[in-house]
């Protein structure tokens, strides 16, 4: 199984076009060791070229132009993706498929019911495509059922619902239902190996540490350092938890719940501009990398 990171950050990628934060001016002025992020999608592969898609982001096409196996090369109008998996219906990772909406060939999408209803209703994304390429949705299930998609050599998906929240635009984000959010693990049928999905990650349900014991590869929610930080830093007054993310430190923090899985290889994705982890040389990225813990980053690659 090949992965590939098309983009690592959150909302707003790195940096942030209209933040002032100590890592975006950092960036900026070259006073802090960073790369850049777009907004966080992944794209996995069982035969390097058929490719299943992970969310799409407002920065997909600069993505695909930046990874040829992606791109046009069998035919006049041609793409190497063959389906499109949506974690949820956030706008960070769906505003991309308006993007993806040239050609008559409809896009095969798998989402929840949930995720669905959002893009029919608070933001009618499906409905717009309608008058494009179109859209055949798929349910992808939220009781860890497996599935496959057609063309996806050698992958098997099965997919649980997370506790997260609904996106600010969808009828009942004050009301989270089971599938709003979903983290998957794949397989590669050849190999045996797996990966573990979940770029939006507000609790270690019940149901997770079976998934993750599964792993060979665990890529999870890598928003926040710290539980308080946009409110530290004035932007905001919910914690990390508030709105869905588990922060890295702290008690019961993602590096917690990492340490009990030291055989895996264990990867962040989705990473605030706000994070002090981007900056590469500084104390909290250290300790994540002694901890055996990676920030993913944009182009990164992972065999399994």
């Amino acid at each position: 199984m090949h992965i590939h990171v098309l983009g690592a950050g959150a909302g707003g990628g790195f940096p942030q076009w209209n933040c002032n934060c100590h890592n975006c001016d950092g960036f900026r002025r070259g006073t802090i060791k960073a790369r850049s992020r777009t907004q966080s999608s992944i794209c996995v592969s069982g035969d390097g070229v058929n490719w299943v898609l992970f969310n799409a982001s407002p920065d997909v096409l600069k993505q695909v132009q930046e990874f040829a196996p992606l791109q046009p090369g069998r035919a006049l109008r041609d793409t190497g993706i063959v389906g499109i998996v949506l974690i949820d219906a956030q706008i960070d990772h769906t505003t991309g498929l308006l993007m993806l909406r040239e050609g008559q060939v409809k896009r095969e999408i798998y989402a929840t019911q949930m995720v669905r209803n959002d893009l029919t209703s608070g933001n009618p994304l499906f409905n717009i495509l309608g008058h494009y390429c179109g859209v055949n949705w798929h349910e992808a299930p939220i009781d860890g059922s497996s599935f496959e998609i057609p063309g996806a050599a050698n992958l098997k998906f099965s997919s649980v619902a997370l506790k997260s929240k609904a996106p600010p635009y969808s009828p009942h984000r004050y009301d989270s239902h089971d599938g709003d959010t979903i983290g998957v693990l794949i397989e590669d049928t050849k190999t045996g190996k797996k990966l573990f999905y979940a770029p939006g990650l507000g609790e270690i349900e019940a149901h997770l540490p079976a998934l993750m014991r599964q792993a060979d590869c665990i890529m999870v929610d890598g928003t926040f350092w710290t539980d308080t930080e946009m409110i530290d830093l004035g932007l905001m007054d919910k914690t990390a938890r508030d709105i869905g993310h588990i922060p890295q430190s702290g008690k019961g923090g993602m590096m917690e719940v990492l340490a009990a899985y030291p055989d895996a290889r264990r990867v962040l994705i989705h990473i605030n501009n706000t994070n002090p982890i981007l900056n590469e040389e500084s104390v909290e990225r250290h300790l994540l990398e002694g901890a055996g813990i990676e920030v993913s980053f944009d182009g990164m690659d992972i065999h399994l």
